[in-house]
């Protein structure tokens, strides 16, 4: 009599579950988030402390802007050398560094070289931590995914003004930028323990494929970055835009600058709110379920908020505005990934961040430019028609069926 087969000693893979990645692939975003948030606000301060003027302080600043502008192609070329372990590593370093030069110097320019470093390691950052998610969890889950890692990071710059004032107050503003330093240093040491990815397994049959390059990545994926990649920069410069509509617009209805504060910051807890069920309808339903609709509430809100009149009608219009962008979160990163090639993709999202990053920069000029040379009213209108341009050319581009296709797709490691 034969004897029964053995029982299989294999175990079944667990179901892939964000909560099981959540220290690793979530912890460094939030510290980064954390870190550049205590130090923001105290940027012009110390520019001014150094001698700066009004506008060079506001240069200043700016630095940190730009220095992400201009490095999202070097990332992309930082990241493929390196992998995406360690470039998340080196920018928590880097950015550690430009703070603690902040700290050191007595110098405004040095000081600015400071803040143009953090801008550096904060685009080195965001395109590693992209490209690692987007490989790392199921395309299933990539939107939640996705949408949680930038919903963490504002958790984060939310938090670090907090954690800076109270520095600050009982240490100096230099205190500020010890905050921020912990932060991004504890970031890179929680970065180092993720797992390397593995390099994408080519098909049988078939031969390796040929290096990428910025040149290459841009003539085989032109006819995304004219299309969609056109609607993300429109996306971008309405979100960068609505950061300086609420307190302006607050400031000409001779609002205190209290009150207008806390507009600000009611609008703000609610884009924190919603930045996860979003991403599940992403998931579930598509990504113009979310898309459209995010752009199309701020369009609106911006449209009506020169109507309004007072502090209820004014919180009405920012609360809208919140909610628009916080269903948002993730939502570029997400596109980016869903049309990412698995070979080159660090190039194909540094040619996308450049892209969101040219947006960002453009959306306030413009809106400052209307300002100056019509109205203000006029510059938030025309920032909410560009929010509805930027929900037609979503709505008309995005694949209508989930994801592109799958394209992209990345598995759990």
């Amino acid at each position: 009599m034969s004897s029964p087969p053995a029982a299989s000693t294999s175990t079944p893979t667990p179901p892939f579950s964000l909560w099981r990645i959540a220290i690793p692939a979530f912890a460094p975003s939030l510290l980064f988030g954390l870190g550049e948030g205590a130090i923001l606000p105290i940027v012009p301060l110390t520019a001014r402390d150094l001698g700066a003027s009004v506008p060079m302080a506001a240069l200043v600043i700016a630095m940190i802007g730009i220095g992400s502008l201009f490095n999202n192609i070097p990332a992309s070329m930082i990241t493929m050398r390196w992998g995406e372990r360690w470039a998340i590593v080196a920018a928590g370093v880097w950015s550690g560094l430009g703070m603690l030069l902040c700290v050191l110097t007595s110098h405004l320019g040095l000081f600015a070289t400071g803040c143009f470093m953090v801008g550096m390691s904060q685009a080195v950052y965001n395109l590693a931590r992209q490209s690692y998610m987007t490989e790392a969890v199921p395309i299933e889950y990539r939107a939640r995914a996705l949408s949680t890692l930038g919903g963490v990071m504002r958790i984060g710059m939310f938090a670090g003004p907090f954690l800076a004032a109270a520095a600050v107050h009982a240490f100096g503003l230099w205190a500020a930028y010890v905050v921020g330093i912990v932060a991004v240093m504890a970031a890179a040491a929680i970065g180092a323990r993720i797992p390397d990815l593995e390099a994408p397994p080519v098909p049988a049959g078939q031969a390796a494929p040929a290096s990428t390059s910025i040149v290459s990545t841009l003539r085989d994926h032109r006819r995304v970055f004219l299309t969609l990649g056109i609607g993300v920069v429109l996306v971008s410069a309405v979100r960068a835009s609505r950061q300086a509509v609420i307190p302006l617009w607050a400031d000409h209805l001779m609002l205190a600058p209290s009150v207008a504060s806390l507009i600000y910051g009611l609008a703000g807890g609610i884009d924190m709110l919603v930045f996860y069920p979003a991403g599940k309808v992403m998931d579930r339903k598509g990504r113009r379920w979310v898309a459209v609709p995010s752009m199309l509430i701020m369009g609106l809100a911006m449209l009506l908020m020169p109507f309004t009149s007072g502090v209820v009608t004014l919180l009405i219009a920012s609360l809208a505005i919140g909610f628009g962008n916080g269903i948002g979160s993730g939502m570029i990163m997400t596109l980016g990934a869903d049309h990412s090639p698995r070979h080159g993709r660090a190039h194909f999202l540094g040619i996308w961040r450049l892209m969101s990053d040219i947006g960002s920069s453009c959306g306030p000029a413009l809106l400052s430019l209307l300002a100056g040379g019509l109205s203000l009213a006029a510059g938030i209108a025309a920032t909410g028609l560009i929010a509805f341009a930027a929900a037609g050319m979503l709505g008309y581009w995005i694949p209508r069926h989930g994801s592109a296709g799958g394209k992209g797709r990345g598995v759990a490691r």
